[in-house]
């Protein structure tokens, strides 16, 4: 199913079709401010094993990122330092993955995971389904290993590709080819880890 959304004027009732299939359990693929997703409810167990199947990947091996509106409810998942805090909220809304020390509130799924990546994307989209549906998207990319797949830029092609796999693609408009930059803050130093479409200053 193929689900026009505008970001500049989300449309309530296509926003509201989409948060009924995320509260579900269903597996929905939207647009982000670098390549298309594929989330689901990040409290969700089923629907993270959903992902989990559909991409081939063992959530307690594979690092996932959660996807959240803003900065309030990182804390919840993640622990972060005053230095750390300020760079996110520096570079944030935008193109990051901020690789961070979790907390013990993530779901059981991630049993003893010690890190969680937090993507807070600059798109209105994503951002509104998050804040309707009260809790964060787990989210991994639409792509093949680490090649972003032409066919991932246009909402139409990833509709024939996935849609009999996901329950809904938004169409959002046309996405990028370049992913999110990756920025360890696990450590004593914060190191870019995968240089993306985001550019980290001080």
């Amino acid at each position: 199913m193929l689900v026009k959304i505008y970001e500049k004027n989300p449309n309530r009732r296509e926003i509201d079709r989409i948060i009924a299939i995320l509260k579900e359990g269903g597996i929905v693929i939207y647009p982000t401010d670098t390549v298309y997703a594929m989330g689901c409810d990040a409290l969700n167990v089923r629907a993270i094993e959903k992902i989990c199947k559909i991409k081939g990947i063992n959530p307690q091996k594979t690092n996932l990122s959660i996807v959240c509106s803003d900065l309030s409810n990182i804390s919840e998942y993640a622990r972060i330092d005053n230095t750390v805090f300020k760079i996110m909220k520096k570079h944030l809304p935008g193109p990051f993955t901020f690789i961070l020390n979790a907390t013990n509130n993530l779901p059981k799924i991630y049993k003893n995971r010690k890190e969680v990546g937090i993507r807070v994307p600059n798109n209105a989209i994503v951002r509104t389904l998050i804040e309707e549906l009260g809790n964060p998207l787990l989210s991994t990319s639409v792509r093949n290993q680490d090649d972003i797949l032409e066919y991932g830029t246009d909402p139409e092609l990833i509709e024939e590709e996935y849609g009999s796999i996901v329950d809904a693609v938004i169409d959002g408009g046309y996405g990028g080819l370049e992913p999110s930059t990756i920025v360890d803050c696990t450590g004593d130093e914060i190191k870019i880890i995968r240089q993306g479409k985001g550019e980290l200053t001080e």
